[in-house]
């Protein structure tokens, strides 16, 4: 299960910390892979779950980044 996933009680209480965020972006690049090699096995209707997880985490991620400060943002410049 995506570790994005967090049941309707718990959320707001689970603090989002370096280690979550590093564990959701290796599984985006696994469900990635899992897409790709589905789709390039002509089997793309197998993938949709796959893709349904994936825009989840995603959306899960541009959550966090809206919600941080800027000041607290790390930038690659």
């Amino acid at each position: 299960m995506s570790v994005a996933f967090v049941p309707e009680r718990l959320r707001g209480k689970t603090e989002v910390n370096q280690e979550t965020l590093q564990r959701l972006l290796e599984e985006n690049d696994q469900l990635i892979r899992c897409i790709v090699e589905y789709q390039s096995k002509g089997r793309a209707t197998d993938c949709v779950q796959y893709q349904h997880i994936l825009h989840r985490n995603l959306i899960y991620l541009a959550t966090i980044a809206d919600a941080t400060p800027p000041s607290t943002q790390k930038t690659t410049e």
